[in-house]
């Protein structure tokens, strides 16, 4: 039944007449819990909240189904916008991204001339950038991508998802650069020729390449809402004297709160994924498939 659900809302996540309807409705049926709100003021809002309680951000424009030039450079235009707004407001947050909403799948040469608009801007403020990684058609792609950018950018980092067999190999190849990595577990449907198929044997993977970034002196960002495997992180901290300033943890915008607020008290740098924008249907049903617990939270407030 589980599986059942989450491959539904993958695939609503995909489906453009869904998105179309979610954005002819807005933030109801329970998504507002996940996604700041569709304005850039309400945004930094949400992140000035979170630094009030000792919790730092990574804002996200959030942008799928991105078909022309024009909607891809527009796209890029917020993103810019968005630094522009933190940079303003004075609010402790950084700027995550997806790269086929910055035309990757049109052209690199697009995608990489948005990229560096917004890196420049960014890197003027002062501040960092975060690529996400998507499914694995765009994993090599934007492998590459980060390893050209790092040749002319120190302000960027990049996603790597633990349920991929490739996994452990690229970070082998991005030790050399030193990379900034956000460690997630992997939220796309793969095929098992290429991920874990089984839990278990991802959350090993997650394990094994924490340790490996973290013992490479590499900065490292625990992207998970799992306790064990904040534990384990914990520990591989304490046993090996690794400084709080190589590493954080990150957690979505409106997921485990109260876990978020005790790693704070813990002293640790905690970071929360904060989304926003009006293409927010295909980020919201990725959510829905994660976690079935969301899925009863979104039931709930259909009833209210």
């Amino acid at each position: 039944m589980e599986l059942l659900m989450r491959n539904m809302f993958q695939a609503l996540g995909k489906n453009r007449s869904a998105n179309k309807w979610a954005k002819k409705y807005g933030l109801k049926f329970g998504a507002s819990r996940f996604v700041a709100g569709e304005s850039i003021e309400k945004a930094i809002n949400a992140v000035s909240q979170l630094n009030k309680q000792g919790r730092v951000a990574t804002l996200d424009h959030l942008g799928e189904f991105v078909f022309t030039k024009e909607e891809a450079n527009e796209s890029a235009s917020m993103c810019i916008q968005t630094l522009d707004a933190i940079a303003k407001a004075g609010v402790n947050s950084n700027l995550s991204l997806k790269m086929t909403s910055l035309g990757l799948d049109i052209s690199k040469e697009l995608c990489m001339a948005n990229m560096r608009r917004i890196l420049d801007r960014a890197k003027m403020h002062g501040n960092f950038v975060r690529i996400d990684m998507e499914d694995y058609a765009h994993c090599q792609i934007s492998l590459d991508i980060y390893r050209e950018l790092r040749q002319e950018y120190d302000n960027v980092g990049l996603v790597i998802q633990a349920y991929l067999f490739r996994t452990e190999q690229d970070m082998k190849d991005l030790n050399e650069i030193n990379a900034n990595l956000r460690l997630v577990k992997g939220a796309y449907k793969e095929s098992p020729e290429v991920a874990y198929p089984e839990k278990a044997d991802v959350d090993d993977n997650y394990k094994k390449i924490i340790k490996t970034h973290l013992l490479n002196g590499n900065y490292s960002a625990i992207a998970s809402h799992d306790e064990s495997i904040i534990n384990y992180t914990k520990q591989i901290v304490r046993e090996h004297n690794i400084s709080k300033e190589q590493f954080e943890f990150q957690m979505l915008y409106g997921i485990c709160v109260d876990l978020q607020k005790r790693l704070v008290d813990e002293g640790y740098k905690v970071r929360v994924y904060v989304p926003y924008g009006m293409d927010w249907f295909g980020y919201f049903m990725r959510r829905l498939a994660e976690r079935p617990a969301n899925v009863w939270f979104v039931l709930k407030n259909l009833f209210k």
